[in-house]
Formats: structure tokens, C-alpha cells, sequence
């Protein structure tokens, strides 16, 4: 689907962004790109859709050479999701949709279905959402509209620089999770920047870790979390691969640092709910809250406390403030 054959990109004060790159993402595969800040990644993924030009290489699209595409073409084609989601605020969900099948002069009644049945998709009923303006929509809901608008096209590439990135650990895991929902229904070849391994490993079919400007090593994520390449791979994996949260890692709570008692009645209200250890930590606490409204904290065969969801939010934003422990 998309092919580099020794890749590289020169700037013009002789600064390698990308050095010799080769390898293939194929349709309908989830490919992460990962690596520390100034890696090359995001060069990678906008010379995919030439908002950079490569220096030197070929890279194909479904056997094509980029050069032979037009650019409106070749673009119309990718949609392009960044982490500022960059949605024009003097329009509506439905207008900053609607943009690219526009240009490329569709027909209303098939523009309107579409916004309706993206909006569908990812959760924003269009009854609601088609006639609010940017400003009225929360973070998670403006980049779910990105991902539509990116989507409006019927594009077969999808590239997503980051776009989780700026948003709360809850909000991140739900749209996570609403994004690996949607590519089992739209099958799309998605190419996904972050510098994220827990999200990486979380979304990618395979993984291709970057540093310097060159591929450390490509794999699935049991490749890299079993048979990491090098020292390089081993250290950027951190905590992920001991199941940590990629999030403050340093940051010193755990569950029964947070507990609150628990009344005869919640005791009642949280039968079922998912149970955790008083000593997980805050990194792994965070992944369980993302899924539940509520958390019952044990120790040993004992209860100890209960979480909710908001309340403990709010709680371990309130310690890392005063504490400082945070990154």
C-alpha cells in the first residue's frame, strides 16, 4: 500500500530528518511510528501526503510513484488528523465536515449522509452535534469531528500525528479504544505518530520505533516487547513493559492512597464492580478508571475502600499539584 525504498530527507543547513528509510506499511494495517522528540516520525508521516518533500528515495502508493499523483489527488485521498485539531470556529460540525467532499463537488444529499453516518460512528449523534461550533464541544469531542472530517472523503489512508495526545488520561483511552472499534468496521491503512509505547503497543499492528532519523527495528508489538532490538528499544519501553501507563510514571500514589470509606449502601451499589489491589500503582489505576465508573480497593481478602471515577480524578490531580511528583 505504502512503500519507501531508501528514504531520506536533507535540510538545507545538511540536518538528516531521515536517513535511508525502507519498509512497508500494507492495506488495511494499523502502522505506529515512535520515537523520542526529533526523531523523524512526523517527517515520515508528511512526506506521506508530500507536505514535505523526500530528498532522496522513492516511496509508492498502491504500486504508484508519488510523483505521478497530483497533489489534490494524492491528498483527497489521505485524510490527516493532527493533535491541534485545527477546526475552523466560525463553523458548524456539519460545515468543517463537509469541506473536502465539497471541493471535490459531491452532491448535498450525499454529503449530508455521509456527516450523519460518520457522526454516527464515532458516537456524536447528528441531531445534537451537526449544528454546534467548535466552542461548544469538549477536547475528546472536537478531535472525534477531526476524525470525521479526516473520514469525509472516503480517503484510504488515514494519518494521525499525535492526535491523543493533548487530552486527559481518561479521554485518551476512550478515544484509544473508539478508534480500534471504528478501523474493524472501515478497515482503513491508518499510519499513527506517538511518542507513547503504552499506545503504541495498545493500537499498532506493528510497531516501527525511530531514532535519529533512522528505524531502530519494526515488529509486532510482541516483537518489541519480547525481543526488543537493542538497549535503545529496551529503555524506550520503560514502564510499558511492565504494564505502567506511559503517564507520570514518578508520580508516588497508589490505590490506598486514594480510597475513600465505603457506605452500607455503596457497598451494595458496587457489587460486580472490578476489584484492585491496595498497592497499584498510579499508572495502572489510571488505565482501570478510564473503563470504570467505579473501583473496589482490597487488601489481601479485605475491603478497604472504594473509587470513583471523578472524585478520584479531581484527588490525584489535587496530589500531583501539591506534590510536585509529576514529570
Amino acid at each position: 500500500m505504502i512503500l519507501f525504498e531508501e528514504v531520506s530527507k536533507v535540510y538545507g543547513d545538511g540536518r538528516k530528518a531521515a536517513a535511508e528509510l525502507s519498509f512497508e506499511v500494507q492495506k488495511g494495517e494499523f502502522f505506529v511510528l515512535i520515537g523520542p522528540s526529533g526523531c523523524g516520525k512526523t517527517t515520515v508521516l508528511k512526506m506521506i501526503n508530500r507536505l514535505i518533500e523526500a530528498s532522496e528515495g522513492r516511496i509508492a502508493i498502491d504500486g504508484r510513484s508519488m510523483d505521478d499523483y497530483k497533489l489534490n489527488e494524492l491528498r483527497w485521498n489521505i485524510g490527516y488528523v493532527l493533535q491541534q485539531i485545527a477546526l475552523f470556529p466560525h463553523m458548524t460540525v456539519a460545515e468543517n465536515v463537509a469541506i473536502v467532499p465539497e471541493l471535490m463537488k459531491k452532491p448535498k444529499a450525499e454529503i449530508d449522509k455521509t456527516i450523519d453516518r460518520l457522526l454516527h460512528m464515532v458516537g456524536l449523534d447528528p441531531a445534537v452535534y451537526r449544528g454546534k461550533r467548535p466552542s461548544e464541544l469538549s477536547g475528546g469531542q472536537q478531535q472525534r469531528v477531526g476524525v470525521v472530517r479526516a473520514l469525509a472523503a472516503d480517503p484510504d489512508i488515514l494519518l494521525m500525528d499525535e492526535p491523543f495526545s493533548a487530552l486527559d488520561p481518561v479521554t485518551r483511552e476512550k478515544l484509544q479504544n473508539d478508534l480500534l472499534e471504528l478501523q474493524r468496521t472501515i478497515r482503513k491503512t491508518i499510519v499513527f505518530v506517538t511518542h507513547d509505547m503504552r499506545e503504541a503497543l495498545k493500537l499498532g499492528d506493528r510497531i516501527c520505533v525511530m531514532n535519529g532519523g533512522q528505524i531502530v527495528q519494526i515488529g509486532t508489538p510482541d516483537d518489541i516487547l519480547h525481543v526488543p532490538a537493542n538497549d535503545f528499544v529496551r529503555e524506550f519501553l520503560g514502564d510499558a513493559a511492565v504494564g505502567g501507563s506511559g503517564y507520570g510514571p514518578d508520580v508516588p500514589l497508589t490505590a490506598e492512597d486514594l480510597i475513600e470509606p465505603m457506605t452500607p449502601d455503596q457497598q451494595l451499589a458496587t457489587n460486580g464492580a472490578v476489584t484492585i489491589g491496595a498497592d497499584t500503582r498510579l499508572g495502572e489505576l489510571l488505565w482501570h478508571l478510564a473503563a470504570e465508573e467505579r473501583l473496589i480497593v482490597r487488601r489481601g481478602d479485605v475491603v478497604i475502600g472504594l473509587l470513583e471515577r471523578e472524585r478520584t480524578l479531581k484527588r490525584i490531580a489535587r496530589e500531583i499539584e501539591e506534590g510536585g511528583g509529576a514529570e
